[in-house]
């Protein structure tokens, strides 16, 4: 039987004083990773000492929670202090994109332990690419026994119901439409997993490892596609059907008649993205296949690389320019193949956004690129399992089968 798990939910917050938590809400306290006593834990909690210590007790059962030597005495024993143990259980992230496939672990807190990264081209489908990330996956966890494989969290290069883990007419994956992608994957690895678009878990990765206070974010990918991951009071949004944030499909002012796969014209992936970029490219004598082949033209000094590459940005631009206005985020991430070209392609972006959008929207806006690179789909994707492996109600679970 296939587990599918939930929703993985936003940053989670203690319970305030003086309110009665179960084991799970008291270990939230804890996920920080600071050393508490169990007099510190009452006091932040309200809880009695005696609910605190059986509850504490209950989290080293199940080792969540481990000693971290003792605080200074003030008179009498000295008193114990505790810390969450993030290496207690292991993560499996994998980022697919069009044309490539990254895995990593992770530990807990979301730190990478190993990764693998290669080429691996989506249209395969979905025996063949998943059949190879079961392979790279085992390798991978070699070294960690099986038991300690917590969840499986997966990025997938188009639209995907969250709730099932199925994409749903996903425009450049042929034959993965309606593919019970998390019962492959729980089948062959043994442990449950999460399904969603990988810009999404990108948005997480980058929100988690180098933004976690910020309550509005987006994140861009320009890569082979355009897509866009939405962070709105500190959440992940997804929309009605996990369309939310598809921003290359959006029509650009002077796209024209220009195809795009999804079967309509002038859409701002097909003017704008690394494929794109490329074609134009090879149109004008480059042997450029992939957006990585335009950052090393772009990079080598090339004019007329530097010149497309801004031109996208320009045209990203554009489209991010409604975003704002409509979101009102106060930080766009640039991430993706093709960010790696630099400033080129963030000159671009910010010049439209910050001349279209109103200046009350851009007055503390932040363009940036991304700071996690190509780690931020695994890391998001291992973060999605986390937040649900270590919510309160999967810690109250944990605890009362290690009973």
């Amino acid at each position: 039987m296939t587990e599918h798990m939930g929703e993985p939910g936003g940053v989670v917050v203690a319970a305030p004083a003086g309110s009665v938590a179960g084991t799970g809400e008291l270990f939230q306290l804890l996920r920080d990773g600071q050393a508490r006593t169990r007099a510190e834990l009452a006091a932040s909690t309200g809880l009695a000492r005696s609910t605190v210590a059986a509850r504490v007790d209950a989290l080293l059962a199940c080792g969540l929670v481990g000693h971290a030597g003792e605080a200074t005495s003030t008179g009498g024993r000295p008193p114990t202090r505790f810390r969450f143990d993030p290496g207690v259980r292991v993560v499996l992230g994998a980022d697919l994109g069009a044309t490539h496939a990254r895995l990593a672990v992770t530990d807990l807190a979301g730190s990478v332990l190993a990764e693998v990264n290669e080429d691996l081209d989506i249209g395969l489908g979905p025996d063949v690419v998943l059949g190879r990330v079961v392979t790279l996956a085992r390798d991978l966890l070699a070294p960690w026994d099986s038991k300690l494989l917590a969840g499986i969290g997966v990025g997938l290069p188009g639209p995907v119901e969250h709730s099932s883990g199925r994409p749903v007419n996903p425009p450049i994956m042929p034959g993965w439409d309606g593919f019970d992608v998390p019962a492959r994957l729980t089948a062959e690895l043994g442990a449950p997993t999460l399904v969603d678009n990988d810009v999404n878990v990108m948005a997480l990765g980058e929100h988690f490892a180098h933004w976690p206070g910020t309550e509005h974010l987006m994140l861009v990918k320009v890569a082979t596609g355009i897509g866009s991951g939405i962070i709105s009071d500190g959440a992940l949004r997804r929309g009605a059907q996990g369309a939310a944030g598809d921003l290359g499909h959006v029509a650009v002012p002077g796209g024209g008649d220009v195809p795009c796969r999804c079967g309509n014209t002038g859409c701002l992936e097909a003017i704008a993205s690394g494929a794109a970029l490329a074609a134009a490219l090879r149109a004008r004598g480059h042997d450029t296949r992939s957006s990585r082949d335009v950052v090393a033209l772009a990079r080598s000094g090339s004019v007329e690389a530097v010149q497309l590459v801004r031109a996208a940005g320009r045209d990203i631009g554009e489209v991010l320019s409604t975003a704002v206005s409509l979101l009102n985020p106060s930080v766009i991430v640039i991430g993706g193949a093709l960010a790696a070209a630099g400033e080129h392609l963030l000159a671009g972006v910010r010049e439209v956004v910050y001349r279209r959008s109103l200046p009350l929207a851009t007055q503390h806006l932040r363009i940036v690129p991304s700071r996690s690179g190509e780690r931020a789909g695994v890391i998001g994707a291992a973060v999605m399992v986390v937040e649900r492996v270590l919510s309160p109600t999967q810690v109250d679970e944990l605890v009362a089968a290690a009973r």
